[in-house]
């Protein structure tokens, strides 16, 4: 038997969950969950094998509750079964280490092929899911465009150079300096200078 936890905030939905899946003569709910942190109680208690798990509770999120079971060595594996789909919330599921990322609008033999399947160890992902996946792996991140000045900073600060060096050997004042790194911060997403050059070399920015 496949040993199952339910974990969603909507009683309705655990209670229909909970006679799909036990209408399947290989799979058993042994208990379910109003939260995430009522869920990891329960898997570290009876150790199931699977637990589905919706994305946004309250009193405790899905992502959240994934990591902790994780960190703490438990050995079922979490499927993610929503109704949200968006890449931030697929990517931090999968990046939290669920193994699979379901639609609560699946029909019903589905969802048993797919908790057998993670129960084997694969991992399983709606259709459209895996097609946002691809897609992003695909996209070429755009390279960040630094003007002549810009790079001209970087390079020195590169050099570890002081913004008041840089303003003496540029010819511009310190506060222009602090300006033009304020941007270059901006274009490649960093927060300080040693990000900003080790940003840059990897777009191919400076040498």
């Amino acid at each position: 038997m496949i040993r199952i936890i339910l974990a969603d905030d909507h009683p309705v939905v655990r209670e229909g969950l909970r006679a799909m899946l036990s209408a399947e003569p290989d799979l058993e709910v042994v208990a379910d969950a109003a939260s995430g942190l009522q869920a990891e109680a329960l898997a570290a208690e009876l150790r199931p094998d699977i637990v589905l798990m919706d994305l946004r509770m309250p009193g405790g999120g899905g992502v959240d509750s994934i990591v902790r079971m994780s960190e703490t060595g438990l050995a079922c594996r979490v499927i993610v079964l929503t109704t949200y789909e968006t890449d931030r919330d697929i990517l931090r599921a999968v990046e939290a280490g669920a193994a699979g990322y379901l639609l609560k609008d699946m029909p019903r033999a589905q969802l048993a092929e797919a908790v057998r399947a993670a129960a084997r160890g694969e991992t399983v992902l709606a259709p459209s899911v895996a097609a946002r996946l691809v897609d992003r792996l695909r996209a070429k991140p755009e390279r960040p465009r630094l003007s002549e000045r810009e790079t001209a900073v970087l390079r020195l600060v590169a050099e570890g150079c002081t913004n008041a060096e840089i303003g003496r050997r540029l010819f511009i004042g310190e506060s222009t300096v602090k300006t033009h790194l304020l941007r270059v911060f901006g274009k490649l997403g960093v927060d300080d200078r040693t990000a900003a050059v080790t940003c840059a070399m990897r777009h191919g920015l400076l040498d």
